[in-house]
């Protein structure tokens, strides 16, 4: 199942709401009509694209929990890997991030990072600095 960015981040702003005490349904409904905070950054990894594949689902997994299956495993052109990392002030507003991972040449690999998260009345620009600081790991 593929949820779009916005479910996934008015699920994750209802899951907050609710621990908070904020009874969770209001928050997800308010969370869909809110401005989003969207980043992409195009790289180009100079490793083989398996070990890309593995350096992005490293890098993305300890920033953040998987929300859909990744399928890493060898073989293919293309994979994709999306998780929920923590963004803005003190880590607690929900960043959904998605890298695309396709093959480029034999020793170099393309990764389209793309960062999005809601954004409230405080400008936090949470995606936009979740993408760069991913994509600084990535590129490392």
């Amino acid at each position: 199942m593929d949820r779009s960015e916005d479910e996934i981040l008015a699920g994750e702003l209802a899951a907050l709401g609710a621990v908070a005490g904020g009874g969770g349904r209001l928050t997800g409904r308010a969370a869909k009509p809110m401005k989003k905070n969207v980043h992409e950054i195009e790289l180009v990894i100079p490793v083989p694209f398996d070990d890309a594949v593995k350096r992005a689902a490293d890098v993305l997994g300890g920033a953040g929990r998987a929300v859909e299956p990744a399928q890493i495993e060898p073989g293919g052109d293309r994979k994709t890997i999306r998780v929920v990392a923590g963004g803005g002030f003190g880590g607690m507003n929900p960043v959904v991030v998605t890298a695309l991972v396709t093959r480029d040449r034999e020793n170099s690999t393309a990764v389209r990072l793309r960062a999005a998260a809601k954004e409230g009345l405080i400008k936090q620009r949470a995606g936009e600095k979740t993408a760069v600081r991913l994509a600084a790991l990535l590129s490392g």
